[in-house]
C-alpha cells in the first residue's frame, strides 16, 4: 500500500494530487474531431462530461439552462439564494461589493433567510420547463426536510452534497438520514456524496446510489485543510473510488456506478487527469464561475463560506474568463487551460490514442515527483 513512516507511532500511505500526476501518450494518436466526450446516467444523455457545481456562484437558473443546453448539467443548490428570495439579485451585488473583513458576517446574514418549498418547487420547474435535464442538491441535513418538494416537481437527477457524506452517520441527538432505506423508496436516481476513501465508497454504492462524488477538502473556495486538518488528495481518492466501483460490480452481479470527482477543478488539466483516474463525469465550479454569464460577479464561494458557527471556506476573486460558451468549446484566449476545456479534454485525449471516455480511463499515468 506504499505507506512511509510519519514517525515511530504513526504511519501513512502517499497519496497524490492531480498536480502530482501526468497521463502519457500512447503508440498511437487520433483525430480530435474522431473523439467522443458523450456520456450517460441513468436515462440521461450528455455530450460533455461536465457538471455545473451546486453553488452560488456559478449556477443560477439561467447558468443551468445554459449549460444544459452546451450538452452539460447545472445543478441547482436548493439550499441556496435562488430557494430563499424571490429575486436574489441585490444580495449578489451585496456579496460581491463587500470587503473580505465584512463578507463573512454579510453571508451569514443573507443566508438566514428561510428555505422557501415554493421557490424550490418553481426552480426546478424553470429548469424543466427550459427542456434540459433538471438537477437539485440537498444538504443530507435539509434531505429529510425537502425532498418531497423537490421529488413532487418533477427533479430528474436528485444530488445529497456534503462536505462528507456517509452510509453509517450516527448520532445520539436525532435520527439520521437512512441512505438506503431513501434512495430505495424514490423513483429517481440518486447521486451522494463526498467521499475520498474505497471503504466508504463502497458503502454508498451498497445504497442503491447511482453516482458518488469523489472529493474532500478540495475546491477553490474551501479550507477546510486549514480549519479540519481533512484533506484527501484527488488523484489518489478517485482512483482508490473506482477501484471501489470495479468490485461492486463483480459484487452486484454489473451494476456500474459512475464516479464524479468534486472539487479542485479549475483548469482543463485538472479534468483531464481526474478522468485518467476513473472519472466518468467532473462536477466544476470555480472554472464556471468565471463564466460571464455567472451569477457570482467574478467571486466565487460555497455554503462552507456562510456556515453559522464553523467557517470552512471564503469568498475568492476568480474574474471572468470569458462567455460560458467559450469556457467549455473556445477559442482559448490565455494558454492556462481556463478557456476551451472540452477542446483540452478532446484533445488530450486524442493524443492519447483514446476515442471515448471510458477508453481513456484505461490511459498511462505517471507520478511527477
Amino acid at each position: 500500500m506504499n505507506e512511509i513512516e510519519i514517525g515511530r507511532n504513526k504511519r501513512g500511505r502517499r497519496s497524490y494530487s492531480l498536480d502530482d500526476v501526468a497521463v502519457v501518450p500512447s503508440r498511437r494518436t487520433r483525430d480530435p474531431e474522431d473523439v467522443s466526450t458523450a456520456w450517460q446516467m441513468d436515462a440521461y444523455h450528455f455530450d460533455i462530461p461536465i457538471f455545473g457545481a451546486p453553488m452560488d456562484s456559478s449556477m443560477s437558473p439561467a447558468t443551468a439552462i445554459a449549460l444544459g443546453k452546451l450538452g452539460g448539467l447545472g445543478v441547482l443548490d436548493l439550499e441556496g439564494l435562488w430557494t430563499r428570495y424571490e429575486d436574489p439579485t441585490r444580495y449578489y451585488d451585496r456579496i460581491a461589493a463587500a470587503a473580505d473583513d465584512d463578507v463573512v458576517e454579510l453571508m451569514r446574514e443573507v443566508y438566514s433567510e428561510p428555505i422557501k418549498p415554493e421557490l424550490i418547487r418553481d426552480r426546478i420547474r424553470e429548469l424543466r420547463d427550459a427542456g434540459v435535464t433538471a438537477a437539485g442538491s440537498l444538504s443530507p441535513q435539509r434531505t429529510q426536510e425537502h425532498w418531497k418538494t423537490v421529488v413532487d416537481a418533477g427533479v430528474d437527477l436528485f444530488f445529497i452534497r456534503g462536505t462528507t457524506v456517509s452510509a453509517e452517520h450516527v448520532s445520539s441527538g436525532r435520527e439520521p438520514l437512512n441512505l438506503k432505506r431513501f434512495i430505495y423508496e424514490l423513483d429517481v436516481p440518486v447521486i451522494v456524496g463526498g467521499c475520498a476513501t474505497y471503504t466508504a465508497a463502497l458503502h454508498l454504492m451498497r445504497t442503491g446510489a447511482a453516482g458518488v462524488l469523489v472529493g474532500f477538502g478540495g475546491g477553490a473556495s474551501h479550507t477546510t485543510r486549514e480549519t479540519l486538518g481533512i484533506s484527501v488528495p484527488l488523484a489518489s481518492a478517485v482512483a482508490d473510488v473506482a477501484g471501489a466501483r470495479r468490485d461492486y460490480m463483480d459484487e452486484s452481479g454489473g451494476r456500474y456506478v459512475h464516479v464524479i470527482a468534486d472539487g479542485g477543478l479549475g483548469h482543463s488539466g485538472d479534468m483531464v487527469k481526474a478522468i485518467a483516474c476513473g472519472a466518468d463525469g467532473l462536477m466544476v465550479g470555480a472554472a464556471l464561475a468565471r463564466a460571464e454569464e455567472a451569477p457570482g460577479r467574478g467571486y466565487h464561494w460555497g455554503s462552507e463560506a456562510h456556515h453559522p458557527t464553523l467557517t470552512r471556506g471564503h469568498r475568492v476573486a476568480v474574474g471572468t474568463a470569458g462567455p460560458l460558451e467559450q469556457i467549455l468549446f473556445g477559442p482559448s484566449v490565455a494558454a492556462d487551460g481556463t478557456t476551451n476545456m472540452v477542446g483540452a479534454l478532446r484533445h488530450a485525449m486524442a493524443t492519447t490514442g483514446y476515442l471515448d471516455l471510458k477508453e481513456f480511463q484505461r490511459v498511462e499515468v505517471v507520478t511527477t515527483f
